[in-house]
């Protein structure tokens, strides 16, 4: 990678007769050598061109270097490679492997990097959504990056599934500027967005940026409708099941289920009516958890109103639950028939089953930034919240058809980044070729290099 750093030798302690001297003067070396994989992932689902196509570029021809494609390749790739600030462009972008997301190695100017810099990619994050202006020569279609996502989703899979289950959840973004929009939150005691996604196991369907100041509910109805339609449009027969914590058990979006055939699991938030009905049930979890010393679990299926939210009667599941340190009662409300999903089962295998949910958005913010949202305006830091959406769904799409079977066929995006794209080479260009040269004692180069076969196969 280019460095202005000093070539100055730096010695250290001596080792069996020896001198043991640095320095910064190794040349054409990356820390990156596992973005070729990304480079060939994305070959195979074609994300970094259809991504591109969801701008507009009104850029004179003759004056442009970097192309959308090779940008949007580049932020992508960069967020996957754990480098979340613009700022680290003007060093990235000289990036001897990075650099093969460029257009080619031919410039058009010869004092100008293949990749680009702050500036530029700067000028992609803040681009106006719709069509460009005067002063703003890029802009972008939300409306079509959001359906990519879908497509995506879709295009992953070989066959048509019987049955699916769509989770969705909010979460906190914390804020620590002035950012457009930022409002306090009580629950989570800090300034932030509150940002919806919505996931089908791994894959990532929606990811929307809100304001703190909003029911976790706010605008699920819209978002649902617009990706079942969607799924739908594909997958005609398809069975859909929607799932969610106690924040989404609202009118609108249990009506918009009965009223679409699409099915629903939410939790129930307890309330003292709720708690009153299963009495009984927590009596009987009491005596039984006294007489064997550990927690117990007894199940309650009964039909529910409220007094005047709810317009019909629902199925609701009781948890009628006693530990050591009491009661600890739990509800949820379904549209599941009792005989296709009894009480225990419903709850203990599928309503449980949505925090894994929780370990997908940990991936996005933790391993992959989304949480980086720290621009003025709301518009950029969506779009800076769809560029890690987009990293995660690359490294999953590395995952699913390159990493199966294989010591990391569950791994998380960054244990896949630590054990195969940071991974250090020499790169030696020459007239016929660009030679990667990685550490022969790499302990995952047999799991590179079957990733690298099954994504080669899956791209032809």
């Amino acid at each position: 990678m280019h460095t202005h750093c000093s070539c100055d030798q730096i010695e250290f302690e001596g080792f069996d007769k020896r001198r043991v001297v640095a320095a910064f003067d190794g040349g054409a070396i990356t820390s990156d050598a596992g973005a070729v994989l990304l480079r060939h992932t994305d070959k195979a689902i074609g994300l970094f061109e259809r991504v591109a196509a969801c701008f507009a570029d009104l850029r004179d021809p003759c004056l442009t270097v970097h192309s959308i494609r090779a940008m949007v390749a580049q932020r992508i790739c960069a967020i996957a490679l754990g480098y979340e600030d613009i700022d680290d462009h003007d060093t990235l972008r000289h990036d001897p492997v990075l650099g093969l997301l460029s257009d080619g190695l031919g410039r058009k100017r010869s004092d100008c990097a293949r990749l680009a810099g702050k500036s530029t990619l700067n000028r992609l994050e803040h681009a106006p959504e719709g069509e460009p202006g005067r002063y703003h020569k890029i802009g972008h279609d939300g409306a079509a990056i959001e359906r990519l996502f879908v497509d995506l989703f879709l295009g992953a899979h070989t066959s048509h599934p019987r049955e699916i289950v769509i989770d969705l959840d909010a979460t906190d973004d914390p804020l620590h500027g002035h950012q457009e929009g930022r409002f306090f939150h009580g629950y989570y005691d800090c300034y932030c967005y509150l940002p919806l996604y919505i996931f089908c196991g791994r894959h990532l369907l929606c990811a929307k940026l809100r304001r703190a100041n909003i029911d976790a509910s706010a605008g699920a109805v819209e978002e649902v409708t617009r990706i079942v339609t969607q799924i739908r449009e594909t997958w005609p027969r398809v069975r859909i099941v929607l799932r969610a914590d106690s924040g989404f058990a609202r009118e609108a979006l249990m009506k918009w289920c009965e009223d679409n055939g699409v099915d629903y699991i939410f939790g129930l938030a307890r309330n003292p009516r709720l708690e009153n009905n299963i009495t009984g049930a927590l009596d009987e979890a009491r005596h039984a958890c006294e007489a064997s010393g550990g927690p117990v679990r007894v199940y309650r299926d009964f039909l529910w109103s409220t007094k005047d939210s709810w317009s019909r009667r629902r199925r609701v599941i009781a948890k009628a639950e006693w530990t050591c340190a009491g009661a600890n009662p739990r509800f949820i409300v379904t549209s599941l028939k009792p005989s296709l999903w009894p009480a225990k089962a419903l709850y203990e295998d599928l309503y449980c089953a949505r925090g894994d949910m929780e370990n997908r958005i940990k991936e996005c913010q933790l391993d992959l930034y989304a949480d980086r949202t720290s621009a003025h305006t709301m518009h950029a830091n969506q779009l800076r919240l769809w560029f890690a959406s987009f990293a995660y769904v690359l490294i999953c799409a590395l995952r699913r058809i390159g990493l199966a079977h294989t010591r990391l066929a569950v791994a998380t995006c960054g244990t896949i980044r630590l054990k195969l794209l940071k991974i250090g080479a020499q790169v030696r260009v020459s007239v016929r070729r660009i030679k990667i040269a990685m550490a022969s004692a790499c302990p995952y180069a047999q799991e590179f290099a079957l990733a690298h076969a099954r994504i080669r196969s899956a791209a032809l």
